[in-house]
């Protein structure tokens, strides 16, 4: 890993909290540790890049911490033949990781200057794969479907079950479902037929899945 001394105890660190919690993907730790984490947040935050707290960002919002990154992506068990809807682009570090382990990427994001932040990063970095773009994802993007795995990092108020028809068969959907207000689940729900099968196993308080895009920003 290149970077600074801190950066790099920071990863190391990382990776201890998160074999501790039984995530032990080579994969996973690979993409993570070659996509430059402190290029994705403001400078003055890159002392906690590898922390598990969120981060701020521009547009007034923030990327979770990368314990809640690893584990959401983790359970998405992707390979590189997946198409993968990611909605909440945010910084662009999450679809980076996520392209480095599937075939395909589609990342909404609502802000403008969030959206053309994260492409600017990802053509950096030389990512064909992972397609960047201003959208309401609220409702994902059901003229590009089916998906084999679709994440979310905002919270559903209930079962998004319009996703499903968006998912092929066997997919995988990982987002946030609870209050607006108050302490959300992450679900892991896995398409059979029309429905899901559901396991919990994370809470978090993330904001709510917005409608629309953001007219200014």
């Amino acid at each position: 890993m290149t970077g600074s001394d801190d950066e790099r105890e920071g990863f190391a660190a990382f990776m201890l909290r998160m074999r501790t919690r039984g995530i032990g993907s080579k994969e996973l730790f690979a993409a993570m540790e070659i996509t430059p984490r402190s290029s994705f947040i403001p400078a003055q935050w890159k002392t906690v890049a590898w922390s598990d707290r969120m981060v701020p960002i521009e547009c007034g919002e923030a990327i979770e911490g990368c314990d809640l990154q690893a584990l959401m992506i983790d359970a998405l068990e992707l390979n590189a033949g997946h198409r993968v809807l990611e909605v909440g682009t945010g910084s662009g570090y999450t679809a980076a990781i996520i392209g480095r382990l599937a075939g395909r990427v589609l990342s909404l994001e609502r802000f403008r200057t969030l959206t053309e932040l994260a492409r600017q990063r990802l053509e950096g970095l030389g990512m064909e794969n992972v397609v960047i773009r201003q959208a309401d994802g609220s409702n994902g993007a059901p003229a590009e479907g089916p998906f084999d795995r679709i994440i979310v990092w905002a919270a559903f108020e209930s079962m998004p079950r319009n996703f499903a028809e968006q998912l092929s068969s066997g997919g995988i959907l990982i987002a946030p479902i609870g209050p607006e207000e108050g302490v959300q689940t992450v679900a892991k729900l896995v398409k059979t037929g029309s429905r899901f099968e559901r396991t919990d196993f994370e809470h978090v308080r993330l904001q709510p899945l917005g409608k629309g895009i953001a007219a200014a920003i």
